[in-house]
């Protein structure tokens, strides 16, 4: 399903908008592994320091502004999930959409790594790139967590729900997403 504006299937023809969406989406694409290798670095350096409660203080709150440094404009780029941590990443209702899209095509066999959609809604390119929950993860995401982990989780995200995650599992979704006026 595709959603463009009207006005904008006006000044678009098909090849173009369709040369326009590939792209985004390299471009969009390009973005998302500098943002995740640091998010991975901070999050192992903090593992060296003090393990997975020194893991979770870091990623609550050094995060967000990794987060605000990878949004330059014009592109904004964040991380959503349906099983949530931080309830700033909920995912918008495109979002949902997108991810339980991608739940349903990794039930189905598709490997998660491949999981990424790219559409025009309402005027901006959105681009998302599924995360499959890795070994790393696991210390702080997995089925079985330290108590003293879990109460550390609990008093920083007291309605969190990302835990229970097996490897390779869809853990949630770099989300990007830019205005298309600025790529003309």
């Amino acid at each position: 399903m595709r959603f463009i504006t009207l006005s904008l299937l006006a000044t678009l023809s098909a090849p173009a908008l369709a040369a326009d969406v590939q792209q985004l989406t390299a471009e969009g694409a390009a973005l998302i592994p500098p943002f995740q290798q640091q998010l991975l670095d901070t999050v192992k350096a903090a593992m060296q320091e003090g393990g997975p409660v020194k893991a979770v203080e870091a990623c609550q709150l050094l995060a967000p502004q990794i987060t605000a440094q990878h949004s330059q404009a014009p592109w904004k780029v964040g991380r959503t999930a349906l099983k949530l941590r931080n309830p700033n990443n909920a995912p918008d209702a495109w979002e949902r959409q997108v991810l339980e899209q991608f739940a349903a095509r990794a039930a189905a066999g598709e490997p998660v790594m491949e999981l990424k959609h790219a559409e025009i809604v309402d005027g901006e390119f959105r681009l998302m790139k599924a995360i499959p929950t890795g070994e790393p993860c696991l210390a702080c995401h997995g089925q079985n967590l330290k108590p003293e982990l879990a109460a550390v989780i609990d008093q920083r995200y007291p309605q969190d729900q990302a835990r229970g995650f097996a490897p390779g599992e869809l853990r949630g979704a770099f989300t990007l997403r830019r205005s298309v006026e600025n790529s003309q």
